[in-house]
Order: C-alpha cells, then sequence, then structure tokens
C-alpha cells in the first residue's frame, strides 16, 4: 500500500522537516485548485458532557462526499467537560492519534497503559488485530479540547501498540510530529502518512510544498489563516490534490495540523 519506495519515502519525510521543496519534477507553483470544507458543515453530536465535530462519516453522520479523505478515516473534533469521556470501548485495524489543544485526556488500554495526556504530548494507538480503552477528563473544572485522528493502516492485524512523545510548541513552523518513517522524532504510524503541526502568531507566514501524487489537507484548529488567498477559520478544512506550493499565513494567532497522504 505504499506508493514510494523506502528510499524516497524517508527522503520525502526529512524535506518536511526541513521545510524544502519536495523533489517535484517540475517548477511548483501555487495550488488554485482547493476545495474546502467549512467547519460549519460538519457532522455534529451533543451531549450534556460532550461536544463534538466530525469532518468525515462517523457514528450517525453520513455523508457521501466526506467518508475519508485518502488513509484519514476519522477527524473529530471534540470538547469533554469536566469528569465526561469513553468508557471501554474497542478498536480494530485503525492508526489513532490524538492531539489535544486544551485540558487534558486520562487514558488507559488493555495493553496496561495510563497516562494523562496533555498539549504538547501527542498520544498514538495501533489498535491491529484489537485494543480496548478509555478516554476521561480528569480535571475538576476545566473543558478538555482535542482532535482525534484515525489512519487506514499499511497492514492489517498488526500487533496492538501505544506510545506517546513531547513536542513542545514553537512558533512560526511547520513541524512533523507523526510519520510512516519515524523521521526527525516523530511518533511512527503505521501507514504512509506525515502529520504537521503549526503555531503561527499573526501575521507569520509557511510553505508547504506537495509531491506528486499525494494529497494535502489543512485544518484550522484555533485562529485564523489565509491559505494561497483562501480565508479559513478554526474548523474549517481545505484538501488539495494539485502538486504546487501552499502558503499559509496567520490574520490572528493560529494552531493548524497540515496532512500529507500517500
Amino acid at each position: 500500500m505504499y506508493s514510494m519506495n523506502r528510499r524516497r519515502f524517508l527522503g520525502h519525510s526529512a524535506a518536511l522537516v526541513a521545510g524544502l521543496p519536495l523533489g517535484c519534477s517540475v517548477r511548483p507553483s501555487l495550488i488554485t485548485e482547493l476545495t474546502l470544507r467549512p467547519g460549519g458543515q460538519r457532522g455534529q453530536k451533543e451531549l450534556d458532557w460532550l461536544s463534538a465535530r466530525f469532518s468525515f462519516s462517523f457514528s450517525k453522520y453520513r455523508s457521501s462526499a466526506y467518508t475519508r479523505f485518502r488513509s484519514l478515516r476519522v477527524m473529530n473534533e471534540d470538547r469533554i467537560q469536566p469528569g465526561g469521556g469513553f468508557p471501554m470501548h474497542g478498536h480494530k485495524d485503525m492508526e489513532i492519534v490524538t492531539y489535544v489543544l486544551d485540558g487534558a485526556l486520562e487514558h488507559r488500554d488493555t495493553l496496561g497503559n495510563g497516562a494523562v495526556i496533555q498539549p504538547g504530548t501527542i498520544q498514538q494507538m495501533s489498535a491491529g488485530s484489537g485494543i480496548r480503552h478509555s478516554e476521561f477528563n480528569p480535571l475538576a473544572t476545566q473543558t478538555t479540547h482535542l482532535y482525534q485522528l484515525w489512519f487506514l493502516p499499511a497492514a492489517e492485524g498488526v500487533q496492538p501498540g501505544y506510545a506517546e512523545a513531547d513536542f513542545p510548541r514553537r512558533d512560526g513552523a511547520l513541524r512533523l510530529i507523526a510519520s510512516g518513517s519515524g523521521a526527525a522524532g516523530s511518533i511512527r504510524i503505521n501507514q504512509d502518512a506525515n502529520l504537521l503541526a503549526a503555531r503561527l502568531k499573526k501575521g507569520q507566514k509557511v510553505p508547504f510544498e506537495q509531491i506528486p501524487g499525494r494529497g494535502t489537507w489543512v485544518q484550522v484548529c484555533r485562529g485564523a489563516i489565509i491559505l494561497n488567498g483562501q480565508r479559513m477559520l478554526a474548523g474549517d478544512g481545505a484538501h488539495a490534490e494539485v502538486a504546487g506550493r501552499l502558503e499559509l499565513k496567520a490574520t490572528e494567532a493560529a494552531e493548524i495540523l497540515l496532512f500529507d497522504l500517500a
């Protein structure tokens, strides 16, 4: 299922980390064919302890246009009230990455792992042949705000696994935080996918070069940006399938996730 051989894939990840062009054989140009996914059009679920937004079909929400984007199968934005959470439940054959924006998330699983994840720490779980876990907001007064991301795996039935890694948040640059190669200390997932994150102060810009044959999704977690001339607010997403250059500029303090997918 990998679209590049290992040498080319590792080189691609290294270029992502360095912020360099990704080996395009033609002179890159600005991507104009962006498809927007407005945050207000996402699926939603409201409970007394949970406010959730679904970018792709999930739970009882169904979208024929957005069942997934390449290997990115689930992108849920959750706000969990104090003491609320998901009791023990199972997953299989999915790569799950949790990105906490505010608050904390307490995790326990059937592999014996237990941890409290806070902003700056990325959590990864390979469900593989099967795993069960629970997730709760352990805080007494603060809402936990997070994105949970599910990637379809490159191979099914692998040994379940769990990992977490600290990525102190730095302003002004895209940072590789999860990848199929584990380059630059990123947390490794079982898929040819690169997940980058950036915090931008107002006026800061970051470029991104998309390699031919891959897809890019940009998600605004908070704040506001201009992406190739298109204004995007918190909750908005945009995706592109044409190789070229993306330019992201924060019009106010912003935090974004960028997915580079085979």
